[in-house]
């Protein structure tokens, strides 16, 4: 693999070597644990297995709820230069940025919390379009104007990529408002990488900060092999999920703040808003998790070169299979892409016979593989930092499944000719495996109101039918990824109509924000209530 950006290991905080060696939120919490305190005080398990929490220690382990200390704890959290100040230090030391903020609501929290913050500096926003929902939450929620500007899309493959510095310039542009965000993707749910570092040049040019979601790269910038991690490359704000492949839990993730020269302002706003967005009763497990991956990454060059040594196998063995191949090699030949993560795997898998969908579902049905996503076209596995699965086992699974559709085709055909009725070679392996024809990725509507505005605006429920040409008043988002491809204040297209009604009944399938799961009908503003942004 070809690196394009400079991607150096952060330096290591601390001469001491504690960085490598502590934990230290992780360690008070330990500690606090070992002291067999009476806890007279929620949570109302009392860190025991004692009376009606004999199930959750018999199921968790006692020793979780041990740990299951509450903030505003002494020793813990409680006063000035404490243990969770250090780790929040150290986290900030370790992926290079000015601050660091804990999150225990996922990067949907720092997508709120970033959307709120920016809605201080003015309304103007350019985000790339394929923007995770959770932003667009954010945006309802500060009232901010968007506009904006469209990734590179492999139609065929179903795959959304990044955006290149000149279709990012002219989004800027073409806003009526003064721009004074951008938010961005990188990297891609396929694993694309987009030129942080130009796109950052372009937002600043234009006065503008840069937030880039990063969910998908916490383990950026922590070997030379990878991708450098965009709060080194000029981000004013980034999002991380620790949980996706830094090994922490589920749910728990980090908003940096870069040390740029819009540091100063964005501060006390995104303090603010982590206020707004995070829960008083933060729990100390996906704490002390994000604290224990921060402490194990630093620690992690030899186990990244060991996995990345059986991704390149994995890698090899999926290429020479003959009948699947990894769409990421063809990636770097995207204007917008300039590198790739190595750890998510997008694989063909026409060859089966059957969609992704029905892949994905089978794959978890029938051999106990659960692959990350799917299109049409494509299944994404993902390994995680410092592991090593054997690949083997899912190319077994995927050939298992080619074998049985085309057994299926020569039945079908010797059927058509004895019956005479059945269209040769149309007949699935059962009806269930019927494939879903998923339309093309659909052309986003018309912004005619402020999603704040259509959020709050009356509305009622029409059917599918009806809901074409009428505005929405819901964020629809195809799952996976999470994608909105309708926005509070969008114009509701058939395409998007039939799109989303595909993505509903396929195997593996679901909409976030519909009124029922068959998408037999949309919320939408009321007539009157309707006008132009």
């Amino acid at each position: 693999m070809t690196v394009h950006q400079d991607s150096a290991v952060p330096a290591t905080p601390h001469e001491d070597g504690r960085a490598r060696t502590h934990a230290p939120y992780a360690d008070a919490l330990a500690k606090a644990a070992a002291r067999n305190p009476l806890l007279l005080q929620t949570p109302g398990h009392g860190g025991n297995g004692d009376g009606i929490s004999a199930g959750q220690a018999d199921f968790f382990g006692e020793n979780v709820l041990a740990l299951d200390i509450p903030p505003l704890f002494d020793g813990i959290d409680l006063g000035v230069d404490t243990p969770k100040d250090e780790a929040l230090e150290l986290a900030a030391e370790a992926w290079g940025a000015r601050r660091t903020w804990f999150l225990t609501n996922g990067s949907s929290q720092g997508n709120r919390m970033a959307a709120l913050a920016i809605g201080t500096l003015g309304s103007g926003v350019v985000t790339q379009r394929s923007a995770h929902s959770s932003f667009i939450d954010g945006i309802v929620l500060a009232g901010i104007n968007p506009r904006f500007v469209s990734p590179n899309v492999d139609e065929v493959n179903g795959i959304a990529h990044g955006v290149t510095p000149d279709s990012l310039r002219h989004a800027i542009r073409s806003h009526p408002e003064t721009v004074t965000a951008v938010y961005l993707v990188t990297p891609s749910y396929f694993g694309a990488v987009a030129d942080v570092a130009a796109l950052a040049e372009v937002a600043h040019e234009a006065g503008a900060i840069l937030i880039v979601d990063a969910a998908w790269g916490a383990h950026f910038g922590f070997h030379p092999d990878l991708p450098a991690s965009p709060v080194t490359l000029g981000a004013d704000v980034v999002i991380m999920s620790t949980h996706k492949l830094a090994g922490s839990f589920t749910q728990s993730a980090l908003l940096h703040l870069g040390d740029t020269e819009f540091a100063d302002r964005l501060e006390p706003a995104l303090a603010r808003a982590f206020m707004m967005t995070a829960s008083t009763s933060e729990n100390a497990h996906l704490m002390a998790s994000i604290d224990i991956a921060r402490r194990d990454l630093v620690n992690s060059q030899d186990a990244i070169a060991e996995s990345l040594t059986n991704i390149r196998h994995a890698r090899a063995q999926i290429e020479g299979s003959g009948h699947y191949r990894l769409l990421s090699a063809d990636f770097l030949s995207s204007p917008d892409v300039v590198d790739i993560d190595p750890f998510r795997l997008p694989i063909d898998i026409t060859a089966t016979g059957f969609d992704g969908h029905t892949v994905r579902k089978r794959l978890a049905e029938d051999f106990g593989i659960f692959a990350e996503m799917a299109t049409a076209t494509t299944l994404v596995a993902l390994i995680g930092l410092g592991k090593s699965p054997d690949i083997s086992r899912l190319l077994d699974a995927l050939e298992q499944l080619r074998l049985e559709n085309a057994e299926a085709d020569v039945l079908a055909e010797a059927d058509a000719e004895v019956v005479g009725t059945i269209e040769q070679g149309a007949a699935p392996a059962s009806a269930d495996d019927a494939p879903v024809e998923i339309p093309p990725l659909p052309t986003a509507g018309d912004l005619v109101m402020l999603p704040r505005d259509a959020f709050f605006a009356e509305s009622e429920v029409v059917s599918a039918a009806e809901a074409a040409g009428r505005i929405s008043v819901s964020s629809l988002a195809a799952y996976p990824p999470g994608i909105p491809n309708v926005l509070p204040g969008e114009e509701i297209t058939q395409e998007t109509i039939d799109f989303l009604q595909a993505v509903a009944a396929s195997p593996s399938g679901h909409v976030r924000g519909s009124v029922d799961p068959e998408l037999a009908n949309f919320r939408v503003v009321v007539p009157s209530h309707t006008h132009e942004n």
